[in-house]
């Protein structure tokens, strides 16, 4: 990563980020060619893994070829340039977090397997746990787990990028930080408290 300063190792920090992003971009070479899909994930195990059909492009192209790149970002505030108290449009930039994973995709055959992952998929986005659990040895679930296809991407390389004014000096980001509480949007909130916890 270029910018250093915007370069974080704390697993707290990624975790974090991976429980509260609801889907990522999953880059895929299809034909020969880039090929993008948006996917809710889950972090489980310590690897990557999704839900979907049996088949598709997605899955001819992980046939393929089973390199694989995945990206979650969160975004926080869109800082305009008139924080700077300029006309300019240079000082205008996003704050935002995100991870970047690489590694090798694989497909999940077991069915106490695909139970597992499909529970854990659910406690991330129900987390009132209300719902009753996924298993192979039940009826209810069979013909469906032996109908979706659940895919495993095996960490190789792993980087994490946050960009929340790290670099700017403290009277700059005091008066960005001001300046976000004045315009009062949601995340605006969110993003006062990230610039405060990467100071």
């Amino acid at each position: 990563m270029r910018r250093k300063e915007f370069d974080v190792k704390d697993e707290n920090s990624i975790n974090k980020i991976l429980q509260t992003c609801e889907y990522g971009t999953l880059s895929l070479i299809s034909e020969g060619k880039p090929y993008v899909v948006a996917l809710n994930f889950v972090f489980f195990e310590n690897s990557i893994f999704f839900h979907g059909a049996k088949e598709g492009r997605k899955i001819e192209a992980i046939n393929s070829n089973p390199n694989a790149a995945f990206l979650v970002v969160k975004p926080y505030s869109f800082i305009p340039s008139f924080f700077s108290d300029t006309m300019a449009a240079c000082p205008a930039t996003q704050f935002f977090a995100s991870v970047l994973f690489e590694g090798k995709l694989k497909f999940i055959e077991d069915g106490d397997k695909k139970a597992e992952v499909l529970n854990a998929l659910m406690k991330k986005f129900q987390k009132e746990d209300s719902f009753e659990e996924i298993a192979y040895d039940k009826a209810m679930y069979t013909k469906m787990l032996d109908k979706t296809t659940i895919i495993e991407l095996k960490i190789e390389i792993q980087s994490c990028k946050i960009k929340v004014g790290q670099n700017l000096n403290e009277e700059r980001k005091n008066k960005v930080m001001e300046k976000l509480k004045n315009r009062n949007l949601q995340i605006d909130e969110e993003t006062i408290k990230q610039i405060k916890l990467y100071s």
